[in-house]
């Protein structure tokens, strides 16, 4: 139920993951941002659309697609299958393997299977900083150009 995602992300745990977000962008250039929800709803599910084609249209709603050098990373999660997908834009993916991301996605599904959802968001944006740090380096003029505040669907 949509509910679920709200015990699994409390008001602690997004102030938490709002300010992870906020020190891993200071530095590097990318924007990074984390979206959660309970489940899919019901036509979705019947047309059998996946977590990964859900975060398409997260990263599109978002619009993490819209900053200046294409550096925007999305952290998506679907509760309902404890399933991670983490989608970049273009500028990020012609510098980062798939497989990191997928990595860092399994990583995150096992400690959201032990419940450690807080930590898991957390360890997983410490990650992507460190990823993000050695191809986008932080400048000077470092914009911050998307929200940091975790959305919850």
């Amino acid at each position: 139920p949509p509910w679920a995602v709200k015990r699994a992300f409390p008001v602690r745990a997004l102030a938490a993951i709002e300010a992870a977000i906020r020190e891993s962008e200071r530095q590097h250039r990318a924007e990074l941002r984390f979206a959660a929800e309970a489940g899919l709803d019901l036509i979705p599910v019947w047309q059998g659309e996946s977590a990964r084609q859900r975060a398409v249209e997260v990263f599109s709603d978002l619009p993490v697609w819209d900053t200046e050098e294409n550096s925007g990373v999305l952290i998506y999660v679907q509760l309902v299958d404890r399933r991670v997908e983490i989608l970049a834009d273009r500028g990020i993916t012609a510098r980062v393997a798939q497989r990191e991301w997928d990595e860092i996605c399994r990583e995150m599904e096992k400690a959201f299977r032990r419940g450690d959802f807080e930590a898991g968001a957390i360890a997983a944006i410490r990650r992507i900083g460190g990823l993000l740090a050695t191809h986008f380096p932080s400048r000077p003029d470092n914009p911050n150009e998307l929200p940091d505040r975790p959305v919850l669907l």
